[in-house]
């Protein structure tokens, strides 16, 4: 270790003892490979990182990871930039490389929660094969099944204000004057997504192009059909039903 490495004698003692923890928790879980699919608001951004915690998962949101390799200038981010720069889309070969890539660091030695991707059939079958040559698999895709209605009372009452982020919902937690901060007493605002006609065009595109990406995984039977309407305590204790 360098000298500019962190000096232990600085790290409390109780710090030091919660990783240990963590690490001897870790060592003893199993292996897991698992994929999240859920339409906007399904509540998939909950639970991932509860998911990655306690099962010692690393979690792979396609969209961070093409960033990250982007600012990286690794190769393969050096090549979606350029697809990026000309407007096209990144290549799926592109984007189960950056996968592959991120898979190799130490915090996915016992797995990975992916999140975004695959989106096709043809993108399940690319990543299924790349998983096949480091002799892994996928083990379970957790599907956060919700009727399109509640996701629209779910997301288009979200309020937010503006400076501070602070979230509001109409029906599941209003603030005290309608349209107005708690706090400031300055207006809210409604983001440009959480409206009723982007909502149904988002889910329209999430239907046609992910439910042939479930029956996929369903013929392997690995699919486990979450009810994404419930509270997300209650989604939890099915999560860890399904996992355990």
């Amino acid at each position: 270790m360098g000298s500019s490495s962190l000096n232990l004698e600085d790290v409390s003692s109780d710090s030091l003892t919660t990783e240990l923890l963590r690490r001897m928790k870790c060592a003893t879980q199993p292996d897991k490979r698992l994929i999240l699919i859920g339409p906007p608001g399904s509540g998939k951004g909950t639970q991932s990182p509860m998911i990655k915690d306690e099962y010692c998962l690393c979690h792979l949101a396609t969209g961070d990871m093409l960033r990250a390799a982007v600012a990286a200038k690794t190769p393969l981010g050096v090549k979606a930039k350029e697809a990026m720069d000309k407007g096209e889309l990144v290549s799926d070969e592109l984007v189960v490389g950056i996968i592959d890539e991120a898979m190799k660091k130490p915090s996915c030695r016992k797995g990975f929660v992916l999140d975004g991707f695959p989106r096709t059939v043809g993108q399940a079958q690319m990543l299924d094969e790349m998983l096949e040559k480091q002799g892994v698999k996928i083990d379970k895709v957790l599907d956060f099944a919700i009727d399109d209605v509640i996701l629209e009372e779910r997301i288009t009452g979200r309020w937010i204000h503006a400076a501070s982020g602070r979230s509001y919902h109409t029906k599941f937690a209003p603030p005290k004057v309608p349209g107005i901060d708690d706090v400031t007493g300055e207006p809210l605002i409604q983001r440009k997504d959480d409206t009723v006609a982007v909502l149904r065009s988002r889910l329209e595109a999430f239907h046609k192009q992910t439910k042939p990406v479930i029956d996929y995984y369903w013929k392997k039977g690995i699919v486990a059909k979450l009810h994404a309407e419930k509270s997300p305590k209650e989604v939890k204790d099915e999560v860890q039903k399904v996992l355990s």
